[in-house]
């Protein structure tokens, strides 16, 4: 009597988790969001240095693509400017972020020079189980047009996604 099985190709990503001991400037995460604490330096109105750590886990059985996603390239206004920034002041903070996955060390720069989609992709040889580390770093001082320029007022915020997917 023959017995067959068949195991379809799948990857699952579970909910992120806080790394403890490794947050700067980060609440917390509430749900699937990430807020800075403080973003400007008061004194001076640059950014202020923020970093987190966020872990998911992960299981994929088969050959992948791992792909890191910015929305915006950068923290950008929420709501569209319709006049241009006042001379002297960044209007959009960048980031990097960067991503452990088995094999995989990667890292997207997200520079802020243009609001656009951006995002970088690292294939995966083999079937791989465990953590998704991504790490979020903002320097202090950080701005689209100078190093501590200030930052006009406003709410900022990009959406970054995470992908595992087939190759």
């Amino acid at each position: 009597m023959p017995v067959t099985g068949n195991t379809p190709p799948v990857c699952a990503v579970g909910e992120p988790r806080l790394q403890s001991g490794n947050q700067i400037n980060f609440r917390g995460l509430s749900g699937n969001t990430l807020q800075i604490d403080r973003m400007v330096d008061p004194a001076t109105l640059a950014v202020s240095a923020a970093s987190v750590d966020v872990r998911f886990d992960a299981v994929c059985n088969y050959p992948h693509r791992l792909r890191l996603e910015s929305q915006n390239n950068g923290l950008w206004p929420t709501l569209q400017r319709t006049q241009a920034p006042a001379p002297g002041f960044a209007y959009a903070v960048p980031y990097r972020a960067t991503v452990t996955w088995g094999d995989v060390n990667g890292l997207l720069n997200a520079d802020a020079q243009a609001r656009r989609v951006t995002d970088q992709r690292f294939n995966i040889d083999q079937a791989t189980a465990g953590q998704i580390d991504l790490r979020l770093a903002i320097a202090p001082g950080a701005s689209n047009v100078r190093d501590n320029a200030p930052i006009l007022a406003g709410d900022y915020s990009d959406t970054i996604r995470l992908f595992v997917e087939p190759r």
